[in-house]
């Protein structure tokens, strides 16, 4: 797990040095990532990416003071409105996609593509044990 965590935080600076060249950070970008994907409610996108409502609350909170996203009425649930991103927010949502996928493709000719696909199965994997493990311990 050690070896998973040290990866993970490798990532997340590289997402930073990404995030950064639009003048934004990696939770402001997998935000803005997760809205543009699908119109959600800031609950929803706390559970999709793993974290607390009141951090989704707070990083929306700075997205929409900036104009990069915007809350809508939502016709499911009247008090828990839809965000969007808006007009400014989209551009830059999708000069950091491209970065990273230009950042992804330097990074993969520095790897073979089976040990990419082995790695890939392995976390799939892990991710199963961890979740099963998770519903088992949440059921005690």
């Amino acid at each position: 797990m050690a070896d998973l965590y040290e990866a993970a935080g490798a990532a997340r600076r590289v997402g930073e040095l990404i995030a950064g060249t639009e003048h934004q950070t990696q939770v402001r970008w997998q935000t803005m990532y997760t809205i543009a994907a699908q119109r959600l409610t800031v609950p929803q996108v706390a559970r999709r990416m793993g974290v607390s409502r009141q951090n989704v609350q707070r990083v929306v909170g700075d997205l929409e003071r900036d104009g990069l996203v915007r809350f809508e009425a939502n016709p499911d649930h009247r008090t828990s409105p839809l965000l969007v991103l808006t007009e400014e927010g989209q551009p830059i949502l999708d000069r950091l996609n491209t970065a990273a996928a230009q950042a992804h493709q330097v990074q993969l000719e520095w790897l073979p593509e089976a040990e990419v696909e082995a790695t890939r199965q392995a976390l799939r994997q892990l991710t199963a044990t961890l979740q099963r493990y998770e519903a088992l311990k949440g059921t005690a």
